[in-house]
């Protein structure tokens, strides 16, 4: 007896291993088997989460009638796949589907193995299961704006997040695979940069390596910044079967942002920074990137910024480059916690409470989108001064002066320096010195070289006049000296109202751009109205609108295909004979000159001709005919 006991206690022990050791496709319940198939129909002894595959559920009996087969994959709510066996037949086989989630139980807990059930009879009576080893997806991480795989640190290498969680982490530019994107480079800030189209299509080549390296069919996104603009023209544009599990966005501009008007006035890091301005993602880019073939979009909105005198370039609640309004302005699944956009891809919170228990959706948790990406309404458009631009020379100083006109409600100003060296004094139009602070202005200082500003602070009510700023090289500004951008953001006031007759010309089509300066009801007459243009090939051009009364306007007739930015700055009059200025950012993209066909007369001559030498050929060979008798 104590013998007996101790081997059944031994099998008790060693049944673990036992089944372990026994291939998946054999382990079955009552004489039935299931098999793991992949896209071409083959066998698999192991599959990656989110590969396409199919079940074939065999039986070692005829069914006796048509036989419909659940197969139900354990701790799921709801069946997996199912086929029918027909009358007399021993086999059927699933359509094929995506295994997404299957890594992963409710919980986020790992499962290196899943086991599969075959039920029949509406679903009670088991007639074969399957223990199935998988794998993780792999996790493909994409930059933003002037920057490098390098943002994602912490996420990389044995002791980052990703490798905590169990998961693996290529970041575009580390070289584990080829594939480097282009946002800009901070050593040569005026060197062109990839456009989002070019930077999507090396995201698609790192995605295909990825894929090959670690044998994945599927792959989650994590982009932060503008990596979610280049995230989402990969999945709109590139990617020709559906390869993505799921885009998870870092304070993502889905409306732009208007920070970015600040380098591109200095000719920095375009197209990047146009292609950034709010004018280029609602009106020409967010159109036209308009799918997202099934794949679910989950964004995060930084919003610890929630007074508008402490963001310098962006409406509020914001992260201080990107607002809550850009973040949301498609449709997605959004959250908010109070994390600096510079920190959103650092951050340890961000990681463990919104991006961990993404990439840890179960199997039913990533549901197939709706395509279409319909516009969220654009909120009202910010109101910004006359844009300064200008060159300090080490040891020396700049003077500007903003005019703050009666009912504004907030002005906020932003000021970036390539050198983030400049100092700034402030006058207001009392005549008097205002010593910035933290708590009264909001002042903040980014020293973060990949920030789109370096400075901002505001006021609330502010008295108006005339205001100055003063900027003065300090001991840190290079001999060289320091470009400079600086602007102001309005709340109230007078608003600019601009219109282009079109976004999306043919090189060499009239483009008319027409402004108005309008107060409460009231349109002013306008005083002047200037734009600097620039072109696709980096060079820039100034012209003047002509002014008509109440309207400036001017035609524009693009030479080179692709974006130009402009940015127009007009004066109006008020009814007391205060001049009020105001600037837009605006975008157009004109498109290649299209093939000219040959006109109709041309194609009617070419057909006379035609007839004409066939006729004539007719009557030579007729006369030879003759001769020949």
């Amino acid at each position: 007896m104590r013998t007996l006991r101790g081997s059944l206690l031994l099998v008790l022990a060693l049944a673990p291993f036992l089944v372990a050791a026994i291939p998946y496709h054999l382990l079955a319940a009552p004489g039935g088997l299931i098999e793991v198939l992949g896209r071409d129909g083959s066998t698999l002894d192991r599959i990656t989460d989110g590969d396409t595959v199919s079940l074939r559920v065999s039986l070692p009996e005829k069914a006796s009638q048509a036989l419909p087969i659940e197969l139900v994959l354990e701790d799921a709510a709801q069946p997996t796949a199912a086929c029918t066996i027909p009358s007399g037949g021993t086999v059927c086989t699933t359509d094929p589907f995506a295994a997404l989630g299957w890594y992963w139980r409710s919980g986020g807990v790992a499962s290196p193995e899943r086991v599969i059930r075959a039920l029949a009879s509406g679903g009670t009576r088991p007639v074969a299961q399957a223990s199935i080893p998988i794998a993780p997806r792999p996790v493909v991480m994409v930059h933003g704006f002037s920057s490098s795989f390098e943002a994602w640190v912490n996420y990389l290498g044995p002791t980052g997040y990703l490798a905590q969680a169990g998961l693996s982490g290529y970041a575009v530019g580390d070289g584990q695979v080829p594939g480097t994107m282009n946002t800009g480079n901070l050593a040569e800030p005026t060197q062109r940069t990839n456009t989002i189209a070019e930077n999507a299509a090396i995201l698609g080549e790192y995605i295909a390596r990825v894929k090959q390296a670690t044998g994945a069919q599927t792959v989650d996104l994590i982009a932060h910044s503008m990596g979610g603009l280049i995230a989402r023209a990969y999945i709109d544009r590139v990617m020709a079967t559906r390869d993505v599990a799921q885009l998870i966005m870092l304070g993502s501009p889905m409306a732009g942002t208007d920070c970015a008007d600040l380098p591109a006035s200095l000719g920095l890091y375009l197209p990047a920074t146009l292609e950034l301005r709010p004018s280029y993602v609602r009106q020409i880019f967010n159109p036209q990137v308009s799918h997202r073939h099934g794949v679910a979009f989950h964004a995060l909105a930084g919003v610890p910024i929630l007074e508008g005198f402490k963001s310098p370039c962006t409406d509020v609640p914001t992260d201080l480059a990107v607002s809550l309004a850009s973040v949301t302005a498609i449709p997605v699944q959004a959250r908010q916690m109070p994390v600096l956009h510079m920190n959103l891809n650092l951050s340890q919170l961000v990681f463990d409470e919104f991006v961990k228990p993404l990439l840890q959706t179960p199997a039913g948790g990533l549901a197939d989108e709706p395509d279409a990406l319909a516009q969220a309404q654009p909120s009202e458009k910010l109101q910004f001064s006359r844009l300064f631009t200008g060159h300090v020379d080490a040891g020396a100083g700049a003077e500007m002066t903003i005019p703050i006109d009666p009912g504004i409600t907030l002005a906020s100003f932003a000021l970036y320096d390539t050198t983030r060296s400049l100092q700034v004094n402030v006058t207001g139009a009392s005549g008097k010195t205002i010593e910035l602070s933290a708590a009264k202005n909001g002042l903040v200082v980014v020293q973060d070289p990949q920030a789109l500003l370096y400075l901002g602070y505001g006021f609330q009510d502010p008295k108006p006049g005339a205001w100055r700023v003063s900027l003065q090289a300090s001991a840190a500004t290079p001999a060289q000296g320091a470009d400079f951008a600086l602007t102001a953001r309005f709340v109230g006031g007078a608003q600019l109202r601009t219109s282009l007759s079109t976004l999306l010309p043919r090189v060499g089509d009239e483009v008319s751009l027409t402004a108005s300066v309008r107060l409460g009801n009231e349109d002013l007459s306008v005083r002047e109205a200037e734009a600097s243009i620039r072109r696709p090939d980096g060079t820039t051009e100034h012209v003047s609108l002509a002014v008509n009364g109440l309207q400036a306007q001017v035609t524009l007739r693009p030479t080179l295909a692709g974006l130009y930015g402009m940015d127009l700055t007009a004066t109006g009059v008020a009814a007391d004979g205060t001049p009020i200025e105001r600037s837009a950012f605006l975008a157009f993209e004109a498109q290649p000159e299209a093939a000219r066909t040959p006109s109709a007369a041309i194609w009617i001559g070419a057909v006379g001709g035609v007839i004409l030498l066939a006729a004539l050929a007719v009557i030579v060979i007729r006369r030879g005919r003759k001769t020949v008798r």
